[in-house]
């Protein structure tokens, strides 16, 4: 019960329409039992025969006085017209009878549909939202095709299940009480050896499904790996095709969607089962039922007539009975699917921060690292050990290292992308964690190594996160980062849309774009992650120049592997496994004939 709750939990922000889906669900089951013993007044003209008037009764105030005077009404109109006119009048109140229940029906189901699309619009917004503010370290440890399942898949299965839940358990039960109380109405007997029958059936097609919230929760990770799969095949396609690894690629997919698919050909194989299984031993009931019932009606203990409505409200009972079995395998998919995504909604790993944060809207000091030591969570090994490091308003700072010595990791720590594990990093005197992370990054703009551009046009990558940027603004930055020539030759200039991850555009064009983003935000630091990597040397030499114009008054970080880009910088700090190692200008590090000595004469400088 406690997943069935939490499946209703999702439709909270529903409520009116969930009541009207449920209102006219209890009409249509309403109707759907009142057409049950209507259809005995036909068959007893059908079968010719004699209808003893029934008195009228005085009041209509409960169930039996309701049927009483239905059976009054019935009498009437057979005693008082021909067959045929009473024939006539009882096919229309059938037709009307149907018409209502469909009518309802259709209703149920219109109050439903903005049930179930809001939902799924509000689980993957959350989901969304949950995820954008997740720390960077998070998305390290999940692969991003499953993130996409949950998201996707998931969510279906979720929606899914709460339109089971809601036909299941608040129209499904009316109809099958309704039903069986008429059937015990007519032959308690009769209805006694039918429910001994069905509820052996409920039994046998409820034991079918028993593992599949199991499978599901398997089978809907293994499509996450699948997605996986595939995001990594095309995001790295031109790595793909170099290396000619297609080959290599295909293979990898086809051993996880073989397996995906032979966890589904299990999964849908049990599902299955179920439909045939319930109709052979629905049939084998029906088989029975009317054995045993025709020998009542030899017997004259009831009427064929009466007989067939008793048929008729058992067939109304199998459908429901089989939807509580359909039902069951649908909830458990949703519960596997309720687990999935709940895991990352439920997930606390996140960068917290103080209920009422200082003010940050200028930077007018210093950023200090005092003793800053930082592990991974979940690894012993430090990657940053003791770092000290003072870095005043207006200097120019380039950190260089071999690859892997915690260069990235260091500036990361700066917007707060992870946390120290020890020590303390200060802007103007106070931790960071005493600002807001929205002030404190709109301090920052970030130059990463690898450019990011979103599937959109230009101008909206350069002006990306920045609320009313004139196009004046835009060409000015784009000017600064030596692209606006570039963009200029495009056939749509600014409004040319750079495709998927920037596809349509060259390395040095992406950080190029990326760097005329960061020179629109206009922060006081900003941050370069081998900002000039992919540009040649002409473009870098460019910009370095530009640089050197935008830097002015501005603190700048310098993370770079090719000296040439730093050796004019203020201060070099040398990192080596996770410390630093050796600090100053280029010239006394020269001098020193150190660590740095030894980078710069491998570069042949």
């Amino acid at each position: 019960m406690t997943g069935f709750w939490r499946l209703l939990s999702y439709l909270k922000n529903y409520r009116k329409y969930v009541a009207l889906n449920i209102l006219f669900n209890i009409l249509m089951a309403l109707f759907m039992v009142v057409s049950i013993p209507a259809i005995i007044p036909f068959f007893q003209i059908l079968f010719d025969r004699d209808v003893a008037e029934v008195a009228r009764p005085e009041s209509i105030n409960s169930l039996n006085s309701l049927v009483s005077y239905a059976q009054y009404e019935f009498s009437q109109l057979m005693i008082h017209h021909t067959k045929e006119t009473a024939l006539a009048y009882i096919c229309i109140i059938l037709v009307l009878l149907f018409f209502c229940k469909n009518l309802f029906r259709y209703l149920s189901l219109y109050f439903m549909a903005p049930v179930r699309n809001g939902m799924v619009k509000d689980l993957r917004s959350r989901l969304f939202n949950k995820l954008v503010h997740l720390p960077i370290s998070f998305f390290g440890n999940h692969k991003k095709g499953d993130l996409l399942s949950r998201m996707t898949s998931d969510v279906q299965e979720i929606e899914v299940s709460i339109l089971n839940v809601l036909e299941t358990f608040f129209k499904e039960p009316i109809v099958i009480i309704g039903s069986i109380g008429f059937m015990i109405y007519v032959s308690p007997g009769l209805s006694l050896f039918v429910l001994m029958l069905l509820f052996f059936t409920v039994f046998v097609i409820g034991g079918v499904s028993r593992t599949l919230k199991k499978k599901s929760t398997i089978a809907q990770g293994k499509l996450g790996h699948l997605l996986s799969n595939v995001d990594e095949s095309i995001h790295g396609i031109k790595v793909v095709k170099s290396f000619n690894a297609e080959s290599i690629q295909e293979e990898k997919f086809k051993e996880t969607n073989q397996s995906y698919m032979h966890l589904m050909n299990r999964i849908m194989r049990r599902r299955d089962l179920s439909s045939p299984l319930s109709e052979f031993l629905g049939i084998g009931i029906v088989a029975l039922l009317l054995w045993y019932g025709a020998t009542r009606v030899f017997q004259q203990e009831i009427a064929a007539e009466t007989f067939f409505a008793f048929l008729f409200a058992f067939y109304n009972v199998i459908n429901p009975a089989k939807a509580f079995s359909s039902a069951y395998y649908n909830i458990q998919k949703g519960l596997a699917g309720i687990n999935r995504v709940e895991e990352i909604l439920n997930i606390s790993d996140r960068i917290e921060e103080v209920e009422n944060p200082k003010p940050l809207k200028h930077f007018d000091d210093a950023l200090s690292f005092s003793n800053v030591n930082f592990y991974y969570k979940g690894h012993k090994e430090k990657v940053l050990d003791d770092i000290n490091l003072h870095i005043r308003k207006g200097d120019k700072i380039a950190i260089v290292g071999s690859s892997g010595s915690g260069k990235s990791t260091l500036i990361d720590l700066i917007p707060r992308f992870h946390d120290p594990s020890s020590g303390q990093i200060t802007i103007d005197g106070l931790d960071l964690r005493s600002y807001s992370l929205k002030d404190l990054r709109s301090l920052i703009a970030i130059v990463p190594q690898e450019p990011i551009l979103f599937n959109d046009t230009i101008s909206k990558n350069i002006s990306y996160g920045i609320t009313g940027a004139t196009k004046q603004a835009i060409i000015k930055a784009a000017k600064s980062a030596y692209a606006h020539d570039f963009i200029s030759e495009l056939e749509q200039g600014y409004e040319t849309n750079v495709g998927d991850r920037g596809l349509k555009l060259s390395g040095g064009e992406k950080q190029r774009i990326a760097l005329a983003r960061a020179l629109l935000k206009n922060p006081p630091i900003l941050i370069f992650d081998e900002a000039t990597s992919a540009l040649d040397a002409a473009s870098e030499s460019l910009i370095q120049k530009a640089l050197e114009e935008v830097l002015v008054d501005r603190t700048a970080i310098i993370i770079a592997h090719r000296f040439t880009t730093i050796q004019h910088v203020d201060r070099i700090v040398v990192i080596k496994d996770g410390q630093i190692f050796e600090e100053g200008s280029h010239r006394d590090l020269m001098e020193g004939k150190g660590e740095y000595f030894k980078f710069f004469e491998l570069q042949g400088i």
